[in-house]
């Protein structure tokens, strides 16, 4: 169990993607890692924040396109890799308020799939956010979502 003080994310340059950094959670016997596998992250020139993941097979469904409950994880997952991108999120727990999502186009297995989020705005205890989804040049899904922080702990 991680504690408070413990890093939750490992959170450093990947030496095998120049210019993309690792954004794993610490604890290898989560979601994030057992299902969604390698997950990098970065901002790119235009300031979005990008979250990339590697569908493998066993993320497709029966027509051999990724599962939509794969894409719905890697947008959810984005929300919050690009806040923290942005310095909205910094530590501690936070939840996903609402996510909206449409889905464009099938995604393909072994191709990289990303995430590209933009913050819209900030609040002391909301953030809201949309992007899309990419795959190859090609549009995937359109989504927005919000996510609500933590509250500050209350003194004894």
């Amino acid at each position: 169990m991680t504690t408070d003080t413990e890093p939750r994310f490992l959170d450093e340059e990947d030496p095998a993607n120049p210019g993309w950094r690792i954004w794993e959670l610490t604890d290898q016997t989560r979601f994030n890692t057992q299902i969604m596998g390698r997950t990098l992250i970065r901002r790119d020139a235009d300031g979005k924040a990008r979250t990339r993941i590697f569908p493998e097979l066993r993320h497709t469904n029966l027509v051999d396109g990724v599962h939509g409950g794969i894409i719905l994880s890697l947008i959810d997952i984005s929300l919050f890799s690009g806040a923290r991108l942005y310095g909205a999120l910094n530590a501690g727990a936070a939840v996903t308020l609402d996510l909206n999502t449409q889905f464009i186009a099938a995604a393909k297995a072994h191709v990289p799939l990303d995430s590209v989020v933009e913050l819209l705005r900030e609040t002391r205890r909301l953030i809201f956010l949309r992007g899309i989804v990419e795959q190859d040049g090609n549009l995937i899904a359109a989504f927005s979502g919000t996510i609500r922080k933590s509250s500050a702990p209350v003194a004894p």
